[in-house]
């Protein structure tokens, strides 16, 4: 059994940077190109629909010149490597408050999402000043402001991440056993795997071996 969608928290940069002696940055940087290589396992393996978690809410209050950097990080990675992904018919996504972002990251991130609105098969989302909890409040604004009486599926509706499904498996790299606000809402139901390797250094190996348990869990859904 494939699942449909995948989250996943790109845990352990710094920490792996550190252990090999190298400057926080770099762990960022290896993350980032780590990232792509995952991006390929996912289509390779068929599963139609990949979240990740690029920067939390709460992310903003690291250092000023670390949130820079991860700024111009992200900046370059969508609009450099990016660029490939597009061309193999992915569709891109950016979950999350983007006005907190500088104005040109803003209109990369909506030129991305225009340029590859018309890509149905894969979709790529990026979680990017993502929180569960600020999600749902924003969900929950836009509701009161239509002034109608709420169900799940209104809610649901009003997610960053609509129109696209929860996710089956959540991956937490880094040895966390906890979800950190991601995905709030939509991880009911995933079935969880956390593991301790960091994210630079996590294997096609292990992502596969997650996929291999995947199929062998029986998922009931409450019944």
């Amino acid at each position: 059994m494939t699942p449909k969608s995948i989250g996943i928290i790109m845990d352990g940069n710094r920490r792996w940077a550190k252990e090999q002696g190298l400057p926080t940055l770099e762990g960022h940087r290896r993350g980032a190109k780590k990232l792509k290589e995952v991006i390929g396992w996912n289509k390779d393996a068929g599963v139609p629909h990949l979240t990740v978690y690029a920067l939390s809410t709460e992310n903003w209050n690291r250092p000023k010149e670390e949130v820079a950097y991860l700024l111009d990080l992200l900046y370059t990675f969508i609009k450099n490597e990016l660029e490939e992904i597009k061309r193999e018919g992915i569709r891109i996504y950016f979950p999350g408050d983007r006005e907190r972002f500088p104005q040109n990251l803003q209109d990369l991130m909506n030129d991305t999402e225009k340029e590859t609105e018309e890509n149905e098969e894969h979709t790529l989302s990026i979680a990017m000043s993502y929180g569960g909890r600020a999600e749902l409040v924003n969900a929950t604004n836009e509701l009161i402001k239509k002034g109608k009486e709420v169900t799940e599926e209104d809610i649901a509706k009003e997610l960053w991440t609509s129109p696209l499904p929860d996710p089956d498996i959540i991956i937490r790299t880094g040895g966390e056993r906890r979800l950190s606000g991601f995905l709030t809402w939509q991880s009911v139901y995933s079935e969880l795997f956390f593991i301790d390797t960091y994210w630079p250094a996590f294997t096609r190996e292990e992502f596969s071996s997650i996929l291999k348990e995947y199929g062998e869990r029986e998922r009931r859904h409450g019944k």
